[in-house]
């Protein structure tokens, strides 16, 4: 398997798992039944239950299109949908367990999952649904990346969630059982915010490195919108660890 390493703005390395091509390929399958059902019930309800060419037959061709068009838009745009809610899985990722991540070290963006869609006109569909695969397949297993030409144009790739040691293991916290959270706002953290917040504090503590602790801690204000807090640098980063992990283990 191809191992991505991010380097993120804090200079923390991560290192991934790039999803391989057979779990690429099982989730665009499953993708493509899933799309395959969608519009074999729409056709069930919509022209055999309804019996919507009666209403068809009263239209010009144009209003006749456009109507029938609408019915298939979600299968259209389904990877941009799905990817958008469901940060960056479509609903056979999610059951592949890969997901869409930036090389960067952020979570990817709707702008990101728009990119990728519209290249996927070109790298999957362009060609037919035949050869068009061909060549998204070509493209991952000759990027260093693991990228079609939607990813690398969007700087994103694919990993895999199936990881031995992945990003909630690097983010646990000893916490006694009677131990009482004081920052409820540290929700608005990701897994991923909270790996770099630990690493870079793990960093800087051994290095004494106090202006970078300062800097972290900053941040953290800022993004999780605190107000107020009566601890040090050091103090108040290792309650926001503990802190989020209680909440996310309790969900």
């Amino acid at each position: 398997m191809v191992e991505l390493q991010i380097n993120t703005t804090q200079n923390v390395n991560i290192n991934f798992t790039a999803a391989s091509v057979g779990e690429r390929v099982l989730a665009y399958i499953i993708d493509t039944i899933i799309k395959i059902a969608y519009v074999f019930v729409v056709y069930q309800i919509m022209f055999n239950l309804f019996d919507i060419n009666t209403y068809l037959d009263d239209m010009d061709n144009w209003s006749r299109i456009a109507i029938i068009v609408s019915f298939y838009l979600p299968v259209v745009f389904y990877s941009l949908i799905f990817e958008a809610l469901l940060e960056g899985q479509t609903l056979g990722k999610r059951i592949m367990k890969i997901k869409v991540v930036k090389i960067d070290g952020y979570q990817a963006s709707i702008y990101d999952y728009l990119v990728r869609w519209f290249f996927r006109l070109i790298d999957l569909n362009l060609l037919g649904p035949l050869f068009g695969p061909v060549v998204a397949l070509i493209t991952i297993i000759s990027s260093k990346k693991s990228q079609r030409l939607g990813d690398m144009t969007a700087g994103t790739s694919v990993i895999t969630l199936k990881n031995n040691v992945n990003i909630s293991h690097t983010i646990l916290e000893e916490l006694d059982n009677d131990y009482t959270p004081k920052y409820p706002s540290v929700i608005k953290l990701s897994d991923n915010d909270a790996r770099i917040i630990k690493e870079t504090y793990l960093r800087a503590k051994e290095a004494r490195d106090y202006q970078t602790l300062i800097k972290l801690r900053t941040k953290i204000v800022e993004v999780i919108e605190l107000k107020d807090y009566n601890e040090n640098d050091m103090q108040f980063i290792d309650t926001v660890l503990k802190d989020y992990n209680y909440y996310t283990q309790s969900m």
